[in-house]
């Protein structure tokens, strides 16, 4: 048998990232030969895949990329099973280096058979499975190409990427503002005149039921009950209905709109 120096097993250990008794043993399994040990890793990781294929891989990180010039951008998730492995500083950087492999492909096919120090993403991917002990996956690639690109992150949670064909005064500034307003609100479409019309009834009956079960509370500990809605969405004011209380307001004043017409009030701009 080989003899293994704790040098060896630390250089692997920086190598792959596995643990340091993992490393020795792979070590003494290979006779010493690194490349050998790191094959024995490999196949450790993916009999690991292979168990906790079934596994809901749902916390992990989003990150993006954007290139030099700010035409195209990425926004990639790398997918664990814990919070506790998410938060951690090494799956993090895991994470920063799929992003900077990420940037230079145009789809997650691509991405995932690249090259990442000598083997594919993918078996990198089941090699730090191995690793970690926790099923490991991109569960997202995102790719924008526009005459400007710019992005936001929120944590390590939400990622978002927004793309304007124009360029115009502080574009930076307007791309970042609109990627933090996505983060926030989660919007989904540009303009509410897009929502499907059962999307927007289903949210309202959702959103109402919330706030009439809050009023409940409310009402017990005799406190102020909210203003119920009937509408929720712009999509919902009609040409007429915006006339009627245009007028309305017009007629009555600014207090009397709002006193009149809190069933009208959005409570939140679909």
């Amino acid at each position: 048998m080989a003899d293994i120096k704790a040098a060896d097993v630390a250089t692997l250990r920086k190598q792959t990232g596995a643990g340091m008794m993992d490393c020795k043993v792979a070590l003494v399994e290979a006779n010493g030969d690194f490349d050998a040990a790191i094959d024995v890793l490999r196949k450790k990781g993916q009999k690991v895949a292979a168990k906790r294929a079934d596994r809901n891989a749902s916390e992990g990180v989003a990150i993006t990329r954007i290139n030099s010039d700010s035409t195209a951008g990425i926004a990639i998730v790398l997918a664990c099973e814990t919070d506790f492995v998410a938060k951690n500083d090494s799956f993090k950087n895991l994470a920063g280096q799929f992003a900077d492999i990420a940037l230079n492909h145009t789809n997650k096919d691509s991405f995932m058979s690249s090259d990442f120090g000598g083997i594919t993403v993918a078996d990198k991917l089941i090699e730090q499975t191995g690793v970690i002990g926790e099923k490991l996956d991109i569960s997202s690639f995102e790719r924008v190409e526009a005459n400007y690109v710019g992005s936001y992150t929120h944590g390590v949670k939400i990622a978002v990427l927004v793309g304007l064909n124009n360029s115009v005064d502080n574009t930076d500034i307007l791309a970042k503002d609109l990627a933090m307003q996505v983060a926030s609100m989660g919007a989904t479409t540009l303009s509410y005149k897009d929502f499907d019309d059962e999307f927007v009834t289903n949210e309202t009956e959702a959103r109402i039921a919330v706030i009439e079960k809050d009023n409940i509370e409310l009402g017990r500990l005799g406190k102020t009950l909210k203003n119920v809605p009937k509408y929720i969405s712009m999509s919902q004011l009609t040409d007429k209905l915006s006339y009627n209380l245009k007028e309305s307001r017009n007629r009555f004043g600014i207090r009397l709109f709002q006193e009149k017409w809190t069933d009208l009030f959005l409570i939140i701009l679909l």
